[in-house]
């Protein structure tokens, strides 16, 4: 772990919209239509792997994600659910919740790098952030 204060990296900060903060993660919104996409970011400075996490953090990032889970299943039924924790791009550590049709634009394949994205209506973001800061609660 590092000394310095947390920082959102700014990949992800361009890419995303704040839902809400957990107590150790943020949820941010995916800024792409195509797909219900939530990311969570435990907010520990430094840190890339999942195993760098002390045990009882990751005990908590798994029941953040359920929670996520749980709320982007109740606004975007799925067929499949994707959870992934990649970090070959933005090497902050941040755990990718994200809701898959059959059919959409990007199946059977990742959503990572399928096609120019598609921005949310800001209304439309604004809405969905609600509801996912409500079901979040």
């Amino acid at each position: 772990m590092s000394d310095a204060p947390f920082a959102l990296d700014g990949r992800l900060a361009a890419d995303t919209c704040h839902v809400a903060s957990l107590p150790l993660c943020d949820v941010l919104l995916m800024n792409d239509a195509r797909f219900p996409w939530l990311i969570l970011v435990p907010r520990r400075p430094g840190l890339s792997e999942i195993a760098d996490l002390p045990e009882a953090d990751r005990t908590t990032l798994w029941q953040e994600v359920d929670r996520a889970a749980a709320a982007l299943r109740a606004y975007a039924p799925c067929d499949k659910l994707n959870l992934g924790a990649l970090g070959n791009i933005v090497r902050q550590l941040h755990v990718h919740v994200v809701a898959r049709r059959e059919g959409d634009a990007a199946w059977p394949g990742p959503v990572w790098g399928s096609g120019p994205t598609q921005p949310y209506a800001p209304e439309e973001r604004d809405q969905l952030v609600e509801r996912l800061r409500l079901a979040l609660a």
